[in-house]
């Protein structure tokens, strides 16, 4: 059941559920633009759906896999860490900034546009958020059937 983040108290109410996302790490994402050329070769070409769907997995017994939607998209900004580092996130935090609501993969810096150092940031209307179960481990869960 998807539960909706729409403001400050709901956004402290699920970090404090999940630790601020303490020992955890993005596993996988997936986004839909609304976007598409059809077969005929015809373009829709407009952005009307902007989806990105996160899956993050917790080393913790008690919502263990949290999937994360943010709808309305505006921007992503995506730093993932090299092989040589690890890539476990400490703490995260929700941030709401004109009109968004925005979150990032360390919650140590208040100023998500002007940080020093590179962590993801994701920024959208609207944020909503689910338990999955069954999805630990290395198996990607975003996949296409289609093309395998």
């Amino acid at each position: 059941m998807w539960k909706e983040i729409k403001n400050e108290k709901d956004a402290a109410a699920f970090m404090s559920l999940v630790y601020d996302f303490h020992d955890s790490c993005i596993k996988e994402m997936k986004y839909v633009s609304g976007a598409y050329v059809d077969d005929d070769l015809s373009m829709y070409p407009l952005n009307d759906q902007r989806k990105l769907s996160v899956i993050i997995q917790r080393q913790d017994e008690e919502n263990t896999v949290i999937e994360l939607e943010f709808s309305k998209l505006k921007y992503l900004r995506l730093c993932p860490i090299n092989e040589e580092y690890t890539c476990e996130i400490l703490d995260s935090r929700f941030f709401f900034k004109d009109g968004s609501i925005c979150w990032r993969d360390s919650g140590d810096v208040t100023d998500i546009d002007n940080a020093d150092g590179c962590n993801t940031v994701i920024c959208a209307g609207e944020v909503r958020w689910r338990i999955l179960l069954g999805c630990l481990g290395g198996k990607v869960i975003y996949s296409d059937h289609n093309n395998e």
